[in-house]
């Protein structure tokens, strides 16, 4: 029997009895700790690599790198368009075309007057007449959709065709050019 400060006594075997208990219960306490330890290492190295094993340093390392690889395209790419429509300003894209019988003794339309314009309306204007003795060409400069050499009918309406943008009908246009004008500048 023990003797517990001289209060109580109690048998040894009930003593051993509880330590062992108590030693069992930690022990199935500690392996039950290292077990949900475990599995949470599990689930935290599951959480930190990414669908294909990854880390996610490593994606967001291909992220950032992504990232600046779109800021460079983006940067080459707007220089380029701005190059484009600095080049743009001195190509001719607008057009005026007027076909003629210019001399009456042909069949058919075979003689024209082309009108090609930059965004400035400076181009040149092209009259090129069929008859029985042969082709004739001629080339007026225009500045400004205007011409400082007399133009003919044809050469007139092929220059308007251009000055208002668009092939066909000059006042409507005109009008079609305007109205698209006053909805960029906005």
């Amino acid at each position: 029997m023990l003797d517990v400060f001289g209060l109580f006594s109690v048998e040894t075997l009930y003593v051993l009895i509880g330590i062992a208990v108590l030693l069992i219960i930690s022990i199935v306490l500690s392996i039950v700790a290292i077990a949900k330890s475990s599995s949470m290492k599990k689930k935290y190295n599951m959480m930190m690599e990414g669908s294909e094993g990854k880390s996610i340093e490593q994606i967001i390392k291909a992220y950032t790198d992504d990232v600046k690889l779109l800021k460079e395209t983006y940067t080459d790419n707007t220089d380029a368009i701005k190059d484009i429509y600095e080049k743009m300003q001195y190509t001719f894209h607008k057009i005026g075309i007027v076909k003629y019988d210019a001399f009456h003794e042909m069949g058919g339309k075979l003689s024209f007057a082309l009108c090609m314009l930059d965004s400035n309306n400076n181009g040149y204007l092209l009259n090129v007449m069929h008859s029985n003795n042969g082709c004739f060409a001629y080339i007026k400069e225009i500045i400004n959709g205007k011409s400082f050499i007399e133009l003919g009918g044809e050469e007139e309406k092929a220059l308007n065709q251009a000055v208002a943008g668009r092939m066909g009908d000059e006042a409507l246009s005109q009008e079609v050019n305007d109205i698209v004008n006053n909805v960029n500048n906005k």
